[in-house]
């Protein structure tokens, strides 16, 4: 849940309790997540001093994903954006975009697997995102 509080909201979080959070770090999903398809905001937090973010849904606290930048882990690793998905977020550039994965945290952590056939796809100058099924 979240409520605005002027130009910053309170949400209540899975892994980092009550927070505020300013307006324009809200990122609107404008189809949900596949499995989550009423979730439509979200805000991405880094976690804590690692290379790691949370994809906080805003409406339930308890939906939260783990990401990482794939780059850094899978230098090969390639994604091929659809005109759809460009036109679907707003994409003008390279540099509106980044691309992120969801993780699959397992113990031990060296069992943990990221989703790379189904990326997070950020457009930061327009707010929007996108999991993008390849």
């Amino acid at each position: 849940m979240y409520k605005k509080v002027g130009i910053k909201m309170k949400i209540s979080t899975k892994f980092h309790g009550e927070i505020e959070m300013n307006e324009e770090e809200i990122y609107t999903f404008e189809s949900g997540i596949p499995g989550f398809l009423e979730e439509k905001q979200f805000g991405l937090l880094p976690l804590d001093e690692t290379p790691f973010f949370v994809l906080q849904s805003l409406k339930t606290p308890e939906v939260a994903f783990i990401m990482t930048n794939p780059f850094e882990v899978f230098p090969t690793y390639e994604v091929n954006l659809s005109d759809e998905v460009l036109a679907d977020l707003q994409i003008q550039s390279q540099q509106d975009v980044t691309v992120f994965t969801i993780l699959s945290v397992r113990d031990p952590f060296e069992q943990t697997t990221a989703n790379l056939q189904a990326p997070i796809i950020i457009n930061h100058t327009k707010k929007l995102g996108k999991q993008h099924i390849m």
